[in-house]
């Protein structure tokens, strides 16, 4: 693996911005006008959200994740893909350094919507 440089810093209350929690993955559906994209429903303890990610090609069977939790960045911005909406995004490893990627997720069960940081 190449190693990328650390990036620029950050203040602490630009960390707090972030609101990054728990939730498990209850459903993953296929995204049809999409070539990479699935859209998982996801649980957060109060309420459920529908979260698109870019799993599709790097998981020979993307439902293999239901029911597991995982970190998600749940204060972005709706965003409109492909036809669908997604109200925030799956925290995983190794995308941005081209490895097969995998979940962030707690090393317990942790109840949903516990809050990282």
């Amino acid at each position: 693996m190449e190693y990328a440089p650390i990036k620029e810093l950050i203040s602490f209350s630009d960390f707090e911005k972030l609101d990054i929690r728990v939730g498990t993955i209850a459903a993953v559906s296929d995204v049809k006008k999409s070539n990479k994209l699935m859209k998982l429903t996801v649980d957060f303890g109060d309420h459920e959200r529908s979260i698109l990610a870019g799993i599709k090609q790097e998981r020979e069977n993307p439902s293999e994740i239901e029911g597991k939790q995982a970190l998600f960045v749940i204060n972005l911005p709706e965003q409109k893909m492909a036809g669908e909406i997604s109200q925030g995004m799956l925290f995983d490893i190794g995308y941005a350094d081209k490895l097969t990627p995998c979940l962030a997720m707690p090393e317990t069960p942790m109840p949903n919507g516990s809050r990282a940081g």
